[in-house]
């Protein structure tokens, strides 16, 4: 297959991009320490009015390291994250690395059954969380391998005086509060730190062998795996994004940073980023429209990466022409396919470029992006990154397609997994020789452009007709009244399945299924027109903003199944 391989791709980059890169052999926590030592007092991240110095986290980081080896971590011990993006969750992230662990990055939305299967899937040790999720921890406890929990609050990280509101703020929203018990396996993370030394701990580090994370894929699509990522991969894949923006102004930029961490795009593209580019973070526990507003115009972010849904968020907030938001220079879009107009609105509203990129947890995210400053075909995840080898393969033949056929991707470069996690089986069925099979559907243009037709699991076939959602999708966010849109495939006893849309609309906007029905039939055939509608005040997602079909699905089976009842 190396010798059919033409990489096309490799005659759109810039002069500025490198083909290949000579990748550091380095571990993730020497790019802090060295930040530490050449640049001690340089801010690395801002959280609700406090910031802290390259110095004062790497301080932080080795006494949470120390601390960690107190209670019994050593090499290769699995160590879990279960916090919001906090200052905290820079700290241990790093503390853990530094300590020989690796993390195991934990949703805190997570219910109790998924929580359990990721402790004893990964055998940790010790976890972080919030004073929110201790309930939910404890409730499991007994039936992992866990043997300390570390239990810290959004209010430790705070400056006076909202370090003493926040609880009371905390219990208004939530109405929650947890009660602690400290004791010898329960600690608290500031006390720890407090009373941890910050001697360096002598760890030897093969980067390239050595596994810096355990990140767990979503479980859209069935049990959740754990995706076996080496300090290498990611530290390859963070190098990959940084030379493709290559006009920014390393070490000086402003990185918001509101997807969250224990999603592996946020931590490639925003806690990794900056550390590793020694620019500044600004971090926001959760994604909401105002304060990601009053955090771009008020710290001056330069580089937003995001989810298309956010994007929608702030392009549709009826007071965002109220903001500055004019720092704004590099949007990096993932997670979910970027609408066309999305990206249009929001960089009349920005001055800056929002382009589509394409990743996978298993590729430590991203192996695909569409040119900041360049041709940007609509519809496009874009081109592959340096040393990142593409290929598409026939469904019925086995062989590599022609441009312009859809086929399965194929992926292999220097941020592909190692494996999953005590599973064999699927990493052998994930593997086709050395090219990692993505499970979505897609082809590459004439000119080396890459373009996604859907998740090979999303197809929908109605009547015998292949239908791809996101084709779909496309044609419904270009009418004006619509917000969000997602088409998924429903039981239908002629057709096999049939395709249902379901709408959320802009705020003040009405419309009808005939409205839409007939628009839709100008734009697609008619066997791809959705047959049923749905309009909903918002859709179930996850904590990045993918839109949970599976979810949908669920839904709509229930809904069969009363069906039937009623009828039989």
């Amino acid at each position: 297959m190396d010798a059919e391989l033409q990489r096309p791709w490799l005659t759109n980059y810039p002069e500025d991009i490198p083909k290949n890169i000579d990748y550091e052999e380095k571990s993730l926590q020497e790019y802090l320490r060295e930040g530490a030592e050449e640049e001690p007092n340089k801010t690395l991240l801002h959280f609700m009015g406090k910031e802290m110095t390259f110095l004062e986290v790497y301080q932080s980081s080795l006494r949470f390291a120390n601390a960690l080896r107190s209670l019994g971590v050593e090499k290769g011990d699995r160590v879990a994250i279960m916090l919001a993006n906090t200052p905290q969750s820079v700290i241990s992230y790093y503390g853990i690395l530094m300590a020989g662990g690796v993390v195991v990055q934990t949703n805190p939305l997570y219910v109790e059954r998924e929580l359990e299967h990721q402790m004893v899937d990964s055998g940790v040790k010790v976890i972080i969380c919030l004073d929110l999720v201790y309930p939910r921890v404890m409730n499991v406890r007994d039936k992992t391998q866990l043997e300390h929990v570390i239990v810290t609050h959004i209010k430790d990280y705070l400056p006076f005086p909202k370090n003493v509101i926040y609880p009371f703020i905390q219990k208004k929203n939530t109405g929650i509060k947890v009660d602690v018990t400290y004791g010898n396996k329960t600690h608290s993370f500031v006390k720890l730190l407090k009373e941890s030394p910050v001697d360096k701990i002598d760890i030897d580090v093969n980067p390239k062998e050595d596994l810096a994370l355990l990140q767990y894929t979503g479980g859209t699509t069935g049990v959740a795996k754990g995706v076996m990522l080496t300090h290498f991969n990611l530290v390859a894949n963070t190098t990959q994004c940084m030379k493709w923006m290559h006009k920014i102004d390393h070490g000086n930029e402003v990185i918001l940073c509101a997807l969250p961490f224990f999603h592996v795009y946020g931590m490639t593209v925003g806690m990794n980023f900056s550390v590793m580019d020694r620019s500044k973070m600004v971090i926001l526990p959760k994604f909401d429209t105002k304060q990601t507003l009053q955090a771009i115009e008020k710290q001056k972010v330069s580089i937003f990466p995001g989810a298309p849904t956010m994007y929608i968020g702030l392009i549709n907030d009826p007071n965002v022409t109220k903001y500055n938001l004019s720092s704004v220079e590099v949007c990096i879009s993932g997670s979910a396919p970027l609408p066309v107009e999305v990206q249009q609105r929001f960089e009349k509203l920005t001055g800056g470029k929002l382009s589509e990129g394409f990743g996978l947890t298993e590729a430590s995210p991203v192996t695909h992006f569409n040119l900041m400053w360049g041709k940007r075909p609509s519809g496009s995840i874009g081109l592959p990154w340096p040393d990142t080898d593409v290929a598409i393969l026939s469904a019925e033949t086995g062989e590599p397609t022609e441009p312009g056929e859809v086929g399965e991707l194929m992926i292999r470069g220097p941020q592909v997994m190692q494996g999953y996690w005590n599973r064999p089986e699927d990493t052998g069925a994930t593997f086709y020789d050395d090219w990692l099979l993505t499970g979505d559907m897609g082809y590459m243009d004439k000119e080396g452009f890459f373009y996604i037709v859907d998740r090979k699991k999303d197809m929908i076939i109605a009547g015998g007709f292949n239908i791809y959602p996101r084709e779909i999708e496309e044609v419904l966010y270009e009418h004006d009244a619509i917000q969000e849109a997602v088409a998924v495939g429903v039981p239908d006893p002629y057709r096999g399945e049939t395709v249902k849309a379901f709408i959320v609309l802009k705020q003040g906007k009405e419309v009808t299924e005939k409205e839409l029905n007939d628009f839709c039939r100008k734009h697609l055939s008619s066997y791809k027109v959705p047959r049923l509608f749905e309009f909903r005040d918002e859709l179930p997602k996850t904590m990045v903003g993918k839109v949970l079909r599976r979810a949908l699905l669920e839904e709509e089976k229930e809904k069969q199944k009363e069906k039937e009842k009623v009828t039989s």
